[in-house]
């Protein structure tokens, strides 16, 4: 988890703005991003060693803090697009983010913080036996655990700790892919500081220990940096979960605007910040559609 202090929906649109294992670079003229995929047979012990048990005790023996006052359970229509994305750390521990299942040609690509899939600016240093499990509450797993097959984050995330943000590709599941089962949110980049918006996540406070998805609302604000925060504070775990602007609270259905970064305090902090989603992510989220 990531306690840095300041450090089936239908296929059209799949980004609201159009945009212009084994590492890979990107191709010349795009972005510049790494690409980190795992192999058959990591996948097929990955989706072994995850255990129910194992996951539940992800935060055994963390200090954790207080979930803030404005910060609830989700009670609103299932959200199943949004997960836990469970992963080993470069230390050999195990750990956990939230990621969001999003619109994507390949109906697999899922959105996170780039710190959720890579130690910063230590490119040999990528995370291992990663899985999503959407929809995830109290245990359960109501929609499964997808092994992730590929991570492509931007290259300035694995150099230089710069641009938080990744995108992850998860395999099918009994031959149906991730956004088929679950559903997903719409990418939206370019969308200025001043929207509304609802973040999620699975905080590993005292009171959850991440077993469940909590929310809050606020406005985002711009914050140095070209980064935007909001008056939302969560708890480690958290780290990854998006911040839905538009969110229809019928249907569940919202615009992926940016990603939980890091907060103003290792625990019991005020707020949250994130990238403002802009070219990079654009870039980031077709390259991963393709995978």
């Amino acid at each position: 988890m990531h306690r840095t202090v300041a450090t089936g929906l239908a296929l059209a649109s799949l980004v609201t703005v159009a945009a212009g294992g084994a590492l890979a670079a990107s191709p010349g003229g795009a972005a510049p991003l790494s690409t980190v995929t795992f192999t058959e047979a990591e996948r097929r012990e990955t989706l072994t060693y995850w255990t129910a048990d194992r996951m539940r005790d992800v935060t055994g023996g963390a200090a954790l803090g207080h979930d803030a006052a404005s910060v609830k359970p989700w009670r609103g229509p299932a959200l199943t697009s949004v997960g836990r994305l469970f992963f080993t750390n470069e230390k050999g521990q195990d750990s956990y983010c939230t990621a969001t299942a999003v619109r994507s040609h390949n109906q697999s690509t899922v959105m996170t913080a780039g710190h959720c899939v890579q130690l910063p600016a230590s490119p040999d240093n990528h995370y291992s036996n990663m899985v999503f499990v959407p929809g995830y509450d109290e245990g359960k797993h109501p929609h499964g655990t997808f092994a992730v097959r590929a991570v492509v984050m931007p290259r300035s995330w694995q150099d230089d700790a710069e641009n938080d943000i990744a995108a992850v590709v998860t395999d099918q599941q009994d031959g149906t892919s991730l956004t088929d089962a679950v559903g997903g949110q719409t990418l939206a980049v370019d969308r200025k500081p001043g929207t509304s918006v609802t973040v999620l996540g699975y905080p590993d406070s005292r009171e959850q220990r991440g077993e469940k998805l909590m929310y809050c609302t606020g406005t985002t604000t711009a914050a140095p940096g070209g980064k935007q925060t909001v008056r939302c504070p969560m708890e480690g775990g958290a780290s990854g979960g998006p911040w839905l602007a538009d969110l229809d609270t019928k249907s569940g259905r919202g615009k992926l605007v940016s990603v939980n970064s890091f907060g103003d305090a290792a625990q019991d902090g005020t707020v949250m910040n994130g990238e403002v989603l802009g070219a990079t992510a654009a870039e980031l989220h077709a390259h991963a559609e393709q995978l």
